[in-house]
C-alpha cells in the first residue's frame, strides 16, 4: 500500500519513507510513525510523517497496519 492517502497512515504504524536528502535516489528509511505532518487528505508525493527517531520524510509505502 502507498502512503498517498492521510487515512491510511497512523501513529505506531511501520514504514519506509524517503527522507528530503535521498528523493533523488529514491533510498527508503524504515520507521515507526510517530507524528503525521501533512494536512491535506491526500498527497501525490506521500504523506509527510515523522518517525520515533525524530527522521522527517514522505511515506513510500506502508509496511504494516494495526
Amino acid at each position: 500500500m502507498d502512503g498517498k492517502k492521510r487515512i491510511d497512515v497512523k501513529p505506531g504504524i511501520a514504514v519506509n519513507i524517503v527522507l528530503k536528502q535521498d528523493q533523488r535516489s529514491g533510498k527508503l528509511t524504515k520507521g515507526i510513525v510517530k507524528d503525521i505532518l501533512t494536512n491535506s487528505a491526500t498527497h501525490p508525493h506521500g504523506i509527510k510523517v515523522r518517525l520515533e527517531d525524530g527522521q522527517v520524510g514522505r511515506v513510500a509505502e506502508i509496511l504494516e497496519t494495526k
